[in-house]
């Protein structure tokens, strides 16, 4: 009876912690999503910017990639946060991999749609 009851225990914390992780894994994930949203969000607000208008693509460009860092660095440790959870062993320095190009397609998205609109008014 004894052994049972502890096979029941270590059964209900086994089931708790991996609640626990779930839900843990659930709130990252919404994390680095709104990381992300915060992040694209605010590169979206730089788009239309009348000062932009009249920039070339390559001053676009480098504008984007400085802009938005307090976002860009959110979404980066958001991302990993989660990368790490999800996948715990895989390498930290992949995860930061991952998360940079992310942060480099948002970017280059941006970058894509400004280029195309500008061959497009002219």
């Amino acid at each position: 009876m004894e052994k049972a009851m502890r096979a029941f225990i270590l059964a209900a914390l086994v089931m708790t912690a991996s609640a626990s992780f779930a839900g843990e894994l659930e709130d990252a994930h919404r994390a680095a999503v709104a990381g992300r949203d915060s992040y694209w969000n605010c590169l979206a607000r730089e788009y239309p910017r009348d000062s932009n208008k009249k920039l070339s693509g390559e001053q676009f460009t480098s504008l984007i990639a400085s802009v938005c860092a307090s976002e860009r660095q959110n979404f980066r440790v958001m991302l990993v946060d989660f990368l790490s959870l999800q996948f715990p062993d895989v390498d930290s320095g992949a995860h930061m991999t991952t998360a940079n190009n992310a942060i480099a397609s948002a970017q280059k998205d941006v970058v894509t749609a400004f280029v195309r609109h500008q061959a497009a008014a002219k």
